[in-house]
């Protein structure tokens, strides 16, 4: 069995042909793994596959529900999802050509801990946004 039909089992959501194509892609777009329901779409087209836009946008509700991909908003722009179980990171986004960085750093991670505790919690989750341009020169 492969290990898209895996992991959509153990997420609860019987195993198609939609969900396994667009599980795949996902999995696999190296050159960018924030993609909006229009690039899996496109990607589907590309690879001469008939899933409808509304299936991709169903599949994706789908998966996030599960747990499969996380769902993120960014200002300006469309929902992208990228598989979810990865370490945690932080994002930029870049204003002009929208393009999402992934990044980590532990000091701001420990100072939004300390933070939290300062105020008497304790950090469970957390999203960190920061929107960018290019600098000039």
């Amino acid at each position: 069995m492969s290990s898209e039909n895996t992991e959509l089992r153990k997420a609860g959501l019987k195993v198609t042909l939609p969900r396994v194509k667009i599980f795949n892609i996902l999995q696999t777009t190296s050159e960018d793994h924030h993609l909006s329901a229009e690039d899996v779409y496109r990607k589907l087209l590309e690879s001469g596959d008939d899933v409808g836009l509304a299936t991709v946008y169903r599949v994706l509700t789908q998966f996030e529900a599960a747990g499969l991909v996380l769902r993120h908003n960014f200002e300006g722009g469309h929902a992208v999802f990228e598989m979810a179980g990865e370490e945690h990171h932080d994002h930029m986004v870049c204003t002009e050509t929208s393009k999402v960085i992934e990044f980590y750093d532990s000091v701001i991670e420990e100072r939004q801990r300390a933070i939290a505790e300062e105020h008497g919690y304790d950090l469970v989750d957390h999203s960190l946004i920061l929107y960018v341009k290019p600098r000039k020169n």
